[in-house]
Order: C-alpha cells, then sequence, then structure tokens
C-alpha cells in the first residue's frame, strides 16, 4: 500500500508543482497587486492600500470610461456567441445531410479556426483598409456604394472587430454541434416521420433538445472566451484605435497595464472580469440544467 501511494504521488506531485507555477502562483500574486498601489514609479515599494484600486474602477471617471466599455463589453460578447451558435448550428444541420464532398466541406469551414487568431486579425486588418482593402472594393466596384472608414470610426472600426471575430468563431460551434447531431439516434427521426412531423417540428422537438446538453457548456465556453478575447479587438482597431473607443474590458486591462503602467490597477479590473465571468458561467449552468437530461 505504502508503495501504490508514494507511486501516485511521484506522478501527481509534478503536475500539482506545474499547476502552482503557472495558475495558482499568478492568481495569488495578481491578488496582492489589486490589493497595492503598484505602477511604474512603484515598482520596488509596493504598499498595501486595501480596496482603493476597486473603488477607482467603478467611482473615478477614467478614458475610457468602465461603464462605457463593460456596456460594449457585453454587445461584443453577446452579437458574437450569437452569431457564432446561429452560423454554427446552420452548417452542422447542413453537413449532417447527405451531401456529396462533405469532407471537403468541413475542412474548409474548420479552416478559421485552424488558423492562427494573430494571422487572422492582421488580414482583416488589410482587409478593412479604407483605400485598399478586399472590402471596400467589393462595396465600390460590385454594390456600387461608397467606401466605408472601417478603421477611422469608432463604430465601424467595432464592427470591424465583431465581423472579424465571427468569421473565426463559429467553426467551433459547428463541430460541437455537428458531433452532438450525429449522436442523435436515426430511429428517433424515422419515428417522428412515420407520425407525420414536419421538418420544423422534428427541429424543434427532436434535435434541439438533444443537442442541447452539449450546446450549453460550448455556449458558456464560447461566452468566456469571448469576453476575454484581447487578440481581434487589440490588432483589428490598433490597440483600442481610434481614440480608445473600440476597448472591451480585457483589452483596456492590458493597455492599463503595458501602456499606462498602472499594474494594481489593471490587477484589480481582472478580478472584477473574473468575478463576472465567474458568476455568469455558474448562473447559466444552474439555471439551463445543461447536465441534465434531454428528457
Amino acid at each position: 500500500m505504502n508503495r501504490t501511494r508514494l507511486f501516485i504521488a511521484f506522478l501527481v506531485v509534478p503536475s500539482f508543482l506545474l499547476l502552482a507555477a503557472v495558475v495558482f502562483y499568478p492568481f495569488v500574486y495578481n491578488f496582492l497587486l489589486a490589493f497595492g498601489n503598484m505602477n511604474l514609479n512603484r515598482i520596488r515599494d509596493w504598499e498595501f492600500i486595501g480596496v482603493r484600486q476597486f473603488v477607482k474602477i467603478f467611482t473615478e471617471p477614467s478614458q475610457p470610461d468602465f461603464y462605457a466599455v463593460f456596456a460594449k463589453t457585453i454587445i461584443w460578447t453577446v452579437v458574437n456567441v450569437l452569431f457564432h451558435v446561429v452560423i454554427g448550428v446552420f452548417l452542422a444541420l447542413i453537413l449532417n445531410q447527405h451531401l456529396k464532398g462533405k469532407s471537403v466541406y468541413r475542412t474548409l469551414l474548420i479552416l478559421p479556426w485552424a488558423i492562427p487568431q494573430y494571422i487572422v486579425a492582421l488580414t482583416w486588418r488589410g482587409m478593412f483598409n479604407y483605400e485598399y482593402g478586399s472590402i471596400n472594393l467589393i462595396i465600390t466596384k460590385y454594390l456600387g456604394l461608397p467606401a466605408v472608414e472601417w478603421l477611422r470610426s469608432p463604430t465601424e472600426a467595432f464592427l470591424a472587430c465583431i465581423l472579424t471575430n465571427v468569421w473565426l468563431g463559429f467553426p467551433f460551434m459547428m463541430v460541437v454541434a455537428l458531433g452532438a447531431l450525429q449522436s442523435i439516434p436515426h430511429e428517433v427521426y424515422e419515428a417522428a416521420e412515420i407520425d407525420g412531423a414536419s421538418w420544423w417540428r422534428k427541429l424543434k422537438n427532436i434535435t434541439l433538445p438533444l443537442i442541447r446538453p452539449v450546446m450549453i457548456p460550448a455556449i458558456t465556453l464560447g461566452t468566456v472566451w469571448t469576453f476575454n478575447n484581447l487578440n481581434i479587438v487589440w490588432l483589428v482597431s490598433n490597440a483600442g484605435e481610434p481614440s480608445d473607443n473600440t476597448h472591451i474590458l480585457v483589452s483596456f486591462v492590458y493597455k492599463a497595464a503595458f501602456h499606462f503602467y498602472s499594474f494594481s490597477y489593471a490587477a484589480a479590473l481582472s478580478i472584477v472580469i473574473f468575478l463576472i465571468l465567474l458568476v455568469f458561467s455558474l448562473a447559466i449552468m444552474r439555471q439551463s440544467k445543461a447536465t441534465d437530461a434531454a428528457y
């Protein structure tokens, strides 16, 4: 028995030490920063100041304002996840049919997800160029509309980030939905056809309830990813430009830490983001009863 426990400890301890080094230590250190006053001028003489940084987030005006950035983050997350799910499930329903060359279509549709985000963001940034971007060329040449200043106006720049992230994110939902659809027994649909059920009735009463236990955790995970997606906003809009009007919370945390060097303020704001996502994840999993059976 002692040898068995020793062997188990031999296997577990390295993993625990790795987690402690890359997860637990940064997490605890972030909390220490949040309750202090560290910045570029006070790196060595850090001191404890309590919840002052958290009070500053919610009460003191900043540029950009916390509440405005939070509202923009909610819009960013809801719009992106909505399109990810709708497009992903729609394409999964198509790919679940008997199609010639289905494996080719599936591979092509997964490509946006397989390409590194850095490459995707910079490619789309070039496509949104006012003079030479392919999107404006299509708008002006084929649609006969005036060119759009995608990256020079706050609304258009934010919309450009959303379009980029929608293209990048739908393959994940498509793959998850396709896997769930392929697990549904064909006998269920055959029985529904014998009863005279229409396509809509089968979708509403069979398909959606049976893929729900799989999709709810995927949507929750997609929401967390989208809420914390720094790369697209930062690279497409060029660090929140114009005039810091395209920031979401996570991109503003990055700018506060590495542009303004307000390390404690950024740490406090990151804790606020963590708590928001924690409450959301627990609430959505509990309210949706995602771990329960479909019927």
